[in-house]
């Protein structure tokens, strides 16, 4: 039954079906013609509608940058060598108004062809036997600029003015008028309203006078005029006939046609500005887009690009012939100035080499972010010491600029003075993957290595970076500790960078907001601690004299010099701004005196006397803990030890306690050690006494006279010292020893020598068993061993011994 019942359904369906057709047929019969009149029509109209294609002109454009506020900054001239602006948003009232007057009075009132026009311009011709009007309005003559001006035959006219109705149908009038300002031509290879503004009178359309704007109105018209000596007079008669016509209808008034005549007709094209090419080429080549606003501010921009081009004349005596300068907002990351190079460098040097993209050497710019994680792990305080000795690790010797040792130093002036030893102890300690790691995820991407690839030469320039990348790295140090982050909704998270060059505005972080584009991989304390350390105005120059730059704000910045002086560095940062600097050879050929502080450090600070001051960093209270530190070595105050008080931050607040005030035991007098089972004078003082290893105290003692050398044991008692009195300063450590051969053949001497905390004392040295001499205050020793593994053995007249062995391996 229900299978019978289903079989009717079906057979109700297709019944139900077929009468639905039969009255579909019958209607279809009797509205046969009107059908066919439809579809006739739709054909027609698709026709009509597809005649002109979607994009009416597919000419190459030029490059274009603006400011902020919409001022040219630079123009790239177009690859058919047209200077040609992209299309822009609005025209001037003088000159639209100009326009109509002179080519299409009835511009808003007809639909593309104007019958009027097309009349009288008929009559025109037969009564003179030539064609001396054409009749196209403004529309039209957009159809023939599309159609690249093909013969001005009677088809072509129909064609154009069919064409000219098509467009009129789907356009705006506004539309059409900027179709025809931004692709009429104005003389030479000029095309557009903009682009000849600007080669004419050196300035926007906005501004254009009157006059202005009624010789741009019919220069498309007869643009070999424009030419000097080409019939200027003739230019000038048409332009003054137009501005009586725009008095005579009202546009404007007699006083001021009158004053618009007095004006002069330009004379020779003017150069497009160039302020800031190298970004103009990159945004084109990032962004793909012809016309970009960016981000600069053509104020500062020029200003910068003045002082470039005044240190530019000075260092090229030096024959040091590129610089960048890039200065950027911290709070938004918004670039304000761009400077990718020193404008007239000629392409003989890289005239045309962004050097704000390009990676150079680092030399020490990367030590701030060291001293940063080094404090949050705890390594050390702000003031901790530092070891500064002579240092080898696998054949690697790192040297200091100045030259010298300081056998101990506080961190924070380490940092300030940029020493390349202490630095490398520290990075020793912190391990050079955990550096590289944590600097990638800062944003160094020019980071591409593996670590051991870098070795310890990473803190002293042995990577490569960029200005963008490091000022960016900078401002994001500065907007974590001031608590601003980038705000623009259209970035891309996977091409996130902390500067933009593309306008940007920034919203305070909320406590409740977490942002993954930019992690705080240093906490505010450790930032605020860097920041004070690099706020210190002096730094070492070249041969150990010093350079003092005063400011009248407050700026923390590091200098860096690469190997060789092939690269010049200076940054330098505020709550409100970030200004980078590089100076060199874009073809990295080194000069002398090429050194941060010298030539870098005084292009920075005159950049940062343009910027208007906004304080100094709060200190983030909330992540710094004030703790008893040592007075003298600046780590956590251990019980020995004479206390200070500092800030520190608190994840630093596990690093170790100071390990050099140690209890001494001194006789009455205190002038000798003594213990409890040799007193011979009886009462024992009991005395905190500052002890150095013998190494940082032999150059320790040279630069501080003030420290005290622990007293002798009592005579007698010598057999109780603790600790080995010697320490070598080269070799340190079991190595390989490189030796050349001089010019006669013979092998060079290697320089041993080691520290004494004596150095009266005697020394006697033995090599692989046999005496070779003895020293005494001065203890160095110059020999030659053969070839091979050997032991360095050194005994002073106490009977302390120290051993040493190393190869040493002739280098041709």
């Amino acid at each position: 039954m229900r299978i019978i019942a289903g079989i009717r359904r079906r057979i109700a369906d297709f019944y139900t079906l077929w009468r639905f057709a039969k009255f579909g047929l019958e209607y279809l019969g009797q509205t046969k013609a009107l059908l066919i009149a439809l579809l006739t029509a739709l054909f027609f109209f698709l026709i009509f509608w597809w005649s002109l294609p979607n994009t009416l002109f597919e000419t190459p454009l030029s490059g274009v940058l603006e400011d902020q506020k919409g001022t040219l900054l630079s123009a790239r001239i177009a690859s058919d060598g047209q200077w040609r602006f992209p299309a822009s948003d609005s025209l001037p009232d003088a000159y639209v108004k100009s326009l109509i007057a002179f080519e299409d009075q009835r511009f808003y009132h007809h639909q593309g062809v104007d019958p009027i026009s097309l009349s009288r311009a008929m009559i025109q011709n037969l009564s003179k036997a030539r064609v001396v009007s054409g009749g196209s309005t403004i529309t039209m003559q957009v159809i023939r600029l599309a159609r690249h001006d093909r013969s001005r035959s009677i088809w072509q006219k129909m064609i154009e003015a069919y064409l000219a109705i098509r467009l009129d149908f789907s356009h705006r009038k506004k539309s059409i008028l900027k179709l025809y300002a931004a692709n009429a031509p104005f003389g030479g290879n000029v095309v557009g309203l903009e682009a000849a503004s600007w080669r004419y009178f050196g300035k926007a359309p906005a501004y254009l006078s009157w006059a202005e704007g009624a010789l741009m109105a019919i220069l498309p018209n007869s643009p070999a005029l424009i030419h000097p000596g080409r019939n200027r007079n003739v230019l000038l008669a048409k332009r003054n006939r137009l501005l009586d016509k725009l008095a005579k209808t009202g546009v404007i008034d007699a006083t001021t046609a009158d004053l618009a005549k007095a004006e002069e007709l330009p004379s020779a094209p003017l150069p497009l500005p160039k302020a800031a090419p190298h970004l103009l080429d990159r945004m084109i080549r990032e962004k793909g887009a012809m016309r970009v606003v960016s981000s600069l501010d053509v104020d500062l921009q020029m200003r910068v690009l003045d002082i470039a081009r005044r240190r530019h004349d000075l260092l090229r005596f030096n024959q040091i012939h590129n610089l960048a300068i890039l200065v950027a907002d911290v709070e938004s990351g918004a670039v304000l100035a761009y400077v990718g190079n020193a404008p007239e460098t000629g392409a003989q040097h890289g005239q045309d080499v962004d050097i704000i993209t390009a990676p150079r050497s680092t030399g020490s710019i990367l030590k701030p972010f060291l001293y940063g994680l080094a404090m949050q792990d705890g390594i050390i305080l702000p003031q901790s010491w530092l070891p500064d000795v002579p240092l080898t690790i696998s054949g690697y010797r790192p040297e200091n600029f100045e030259g010298g040792y300081e056998g101990l130093i506080a961190s924070d002036e380490a940092l300030a003075r940029s020493l390349n030893i202490p630095f490398v102890s520290l990075l020793q300690q912190y391990r050079v993957p955990r550096f590289h790691y944590h600097l990638q995820k800062m944003g160094l991407k020019t980071l591409t290595q593996h670590p051991d690839h870098y070795g310890l030469s990473l803190i002293l320039g042995g990577a490569e970076a960029n200005l963008w990348d490091l000022c960016g790295m900078y401002a994001s140090m500065a907007r974590s500790l001031g608590h601003f982050w980038p705000y623009n909704s259209r970035y891309d998270p996977k091409d996130w960078h902390p500067l933009s060059y593309l306008p940007v505005k920034a919203k305070t972080q909320r406590w409740w907001e977490t942002y993954d584009t930019e992690a705080q991989y240093l906490n505010a304390g450790s930032i605020w601690a860097t920041f004070e350390a690099m706020q210190e105005v002096r730094r070492p120059g070249e041969e150990g004299e010093w350079e003092r730059f005063t400011s009248n704000k407050r700026v923390a910045w590091k200098t860096g010099t690469s190997f060789g002086f092939r690269d010049a560095w200076a940054i330098g940062i505020t709550p409100r701004y970030v200004v980078g600097v590089w100076a060199g050879n874009a073809d990295g050929e080194g000069r002398p005196g090429l050194v941060g502080t010298q030539v870098a450090a005084p292009i920075l600070f005159e950049v940062m006397g343009l910027l208007p001051s906004r304080g100094w960093f709060k200190a983030p209270y909330d992540d710094l803990k004030q703790v008893p530190i040592c007075s003298n070595s600046g780590f956590r105050a251990s019980k020995n030890c004479p206390v200070d008080s500092a800030w520190v931050p608190k994840k630093a607040l596990n690093g170790p306690l100071c390990q050099y005030h140690q209890l001494v035991h001194l006789d009455e007098s205190g002038a000798y050690q003594v213990t409890q089972s040799c007193n011979p004078r009886g009462q024992i003082q009991h005395v905190p006494w500052l002890q150095l290893p013998p190494l940082e105290e032999y150059y320790f003692r040279q630069k501080h006279p003030e420290f005290k050398a622990l007293p002798p044991f009592f005579p007698g008692c010598g057999g109780a010292a603790s600790g080995n009195p010697m320490q070598l300063i080269y070799p340190r450590q079991a190595a390989k020893i490189y030796v050349p051969i001089d010019l006669d053949g013979q092998r060079s001497k290697t320089i041993f020598q080691v520290a004494h905390r004596k150095p009266e004392t005697k020394i006697y040295w033995h090599l692989d068993e046999s005496y070779v001499g003895t020293t005494q205050t001065f203890h160095q020793f110059a020999f030659a061993p053969p070839p091979g593994k050997h032991v360095l053995t050194l005994v002073d007249e106490q009977g302390n011994r120290l051993e040493q062995r190393f190869e040493i391996v002739l280098k041709e």
